[in-house]
Order: structure tokens, then C-alpha cells, then sequence
């Protein structure tokens, strides 16, 4: 049996719940501040190191660090043509996934949003998330057979005098498009579902047809939530290098670069690696202009 609290500890435990009570700013502080204080230390204390490393140099004889201060490698990545090409060629790679999984996602999305019955919602959406459960690289191997030669893509399309794309940029775009799709259909998804019908009802009765009520209703209701499955296409896209490297073929782009520098020269690898930190965080900048981030 738990013994009973004592007065002074039960006027003790008044106190912390009325002083709790009385300061808000003090529970959030409370609650907040373990999961705040892992993520400066976990997160952004491992980027404050990378951006450090960035400045150091590495002896060209031995590849040991060298920790002195230079911006070398900044200056490589802004002079270096092949360094910039591989930098817009990944960032064209995730601007193209996330245009493709937003075409693609949107007539999904309201298909299971507000077509499906009540019933079968729930287990569309269970369906949408079952690729989710499956290996990474289980699927991307998977992507790898059915591009190759004479593979099942290649049968397929054969009939129609067709071939496949085989290993490329093309093939990386088409893959990482798939991996991708289900993170821009759940929150168009939930963008939809909680459009209210007093909207669509008012404009079909003021004799709006429906691509007029698609554009002029329901794409601006649900722009947020487009905007917020861009964040995470464009993010997990910008920064794959296991996908192109399995069906890339010779293509390359920045997390290849950083991979093949972490053991040759880490202080390049490091200075590559701030370039999508750089262009994720002006991505979510522009994204927050339409109220994609109050949608995650």
C-alpha cells in the first residue's frame, strides 16, 4: 500500500501545481525542454561541427585533417564547374520528384479524401503506407530489375516498339518519385478532408463547373498541404545518394560527392554537405510564406 502523503508534502505539491498553474511559459519549459535540449545537442550541435569542419584542410600526402582555418573549399565548390553542375542537377532531381509526386499524389489523395466511401478511407490509407513498411533497398533493388535490360519494363513496352529508360537520371527521378509519393499524399490527403462541403455546395449552386470550383476553391484550400508534402519530398530527395548509385548509372549528384569524399577528404565532403542544408533551409523559408509548415 502507498502511504499517505504528509500535509507538508501535500501543501508542497499544491504549491508546484499552483505555481505551474499561474505560469504557462513554465509547464511548456518543463515539458519541452529534454526533447529541445537532445535536438541542439543530437542535430544541430552535429551541424554546428560540420560547418566547422568545412574550414579545415587536409594534408595532400598523408589525407590526415588539418585544422586550419581556410575557406578553400568554398572557394572549390564556387569555381569548380563540376561541383555546380552536380549541385543544380540535384536540385533539378528533387524540384522534378516533388512536381511529379504532387501531380501524381492529388488525384489520389481525393479520390480517398472525398470519392471513397467512409468505410474504405481508412484502409486506402493503410494501402498508401504499406510501402513504407518495406526495406529501402529492397524496393530500390526492385526498381533496379525492372529498369534493366530486357527487363520486365522493357517486356512490357516492347509490344508498343517502347523501351524502358534504363540506369540513369531518368530512372533516378522515376524511383525516388515512387519512394517518395506516399508523404505528399498524406497531407493532401488530410488537406482534403477537411475541406468543408458548405464550400463545395455554395459554388456549385452559385453555377460554378467543376475545374472553376478546382481552381478557384479547392486548390487554394489545399496549396498548404501540397506545400507541406513538398518539404518532405524535396528534403528526402535533395539528400539521397544510396538511389542514384543503385539506378543512377554514371549519373552523380551532391550525396554521392559527399559520400566519396568522407574517408578522401573530409573537409570538402563537409563543405558539399552544408550545400543541401543551405538549400533545404531557403526552401522551407519559401515555404513558410504559404503556410505549408502550420500543416506538418
Amino acid at each position: 500500500m502507498t502511504p499517505e502523503p504528509t500535509g507538508q508534502t501535500a501543501g508542497a505539491v499544491r504549491r508546484s501545481a499552483g505555481a505551474l498553474h499561474r505560469r504557462p511559459w513554465l509547464r511548456l519549459s518543463l515539458l519541452l525542454g529534454a526533447p529541445l535540449l537532445w535536438l541542439v545537442v543530437a542535430y544541430l550541435g552535429a551541424l554546428a561541427v560540420l560547418f566547422l569542419s568545412a574550414f579545415w584542410t587536409t594534408d595532400s600526402f598523408t589525407s590526415e585533417v588539418v585544422k586550419v582555418w581556410s575557406t578553400d573549399n568554398f572557394a572549390t565548390l564556387l569555381h569548380d564547374p563540376v561541383y555546380r553542375q552536380v549541385a543544380l542537377r540535384s536540385i533539378g532531381v528533387a524540384l522534378a520528384v516533388t512536381a511529379l509526386c504532387a501531380v501524381i499524389a492529388f488525384p489520389i489523395a481525393f479520390y480517398t479524401a472525398r470519392v471513397a466511401r467512409p468505410r474504405r478511407r481508412p484502409l486506402l490509407v493503410v494501402a498508401i503506407l504499406t510501402p513504407l513498411w518495406a526495406s529501402y533497398l529492397v524496393k530500390v533493388y526492385a526498381w533496379r530489375l525492372i529498369l534493366s535490360s530486357n527487363g520486365p519494363l522493357d517486356w512490357v513496352l516492347a509490344p508498343l516498339g517502347l523501351s524502358g529508360p534504363g540506369y540513369g537520371l531518368t530512372a533516378t527521378v522515376i524511383v525516388l518519385t515512387y519512394l517518395w509519393l506516399p508523404y505528399m499524399i498524406l497531407p493532401i490527403h488530410a488537406g482534403l478532408e477537411r475541406l468543408p462541403d458548405a464550400l463545395l455546395d455554395a459554388s456549385a449552386d452559385l453555377g460554378a463547373r467543376p475545374g472553376r470550383t478546382f481552381r478557384s476553391v479547392v486548390l487554394p484550400m489545399v496549396l498548404p498541404s501540397v506545400a507541406a508534402g513538398s518539404v518532405f519530398t524535396f528534403s528526402l530527395s535533395l539528400g539521397d545518394y544510396i538511389t542514384v548509385q543503385i539506378v543512377g548509372g554514371k549519373t552523380q549528384l551532391i550525396g554521392n560527392l559527399v559520400y566519396a569524399n568522407v574517408t578522401l577528404n573530409l573537409p570538402l565532403a563537409a563543405a558539399l554537405g552544408t550545400v543541401p542544408v543551405v538549400v533545404i533551409l531557403l526552401y522551407l523559408l519559401a515555404m513558410r510564406r504559404t503556410g505549408a509548415l502550420r500543416s506538418l
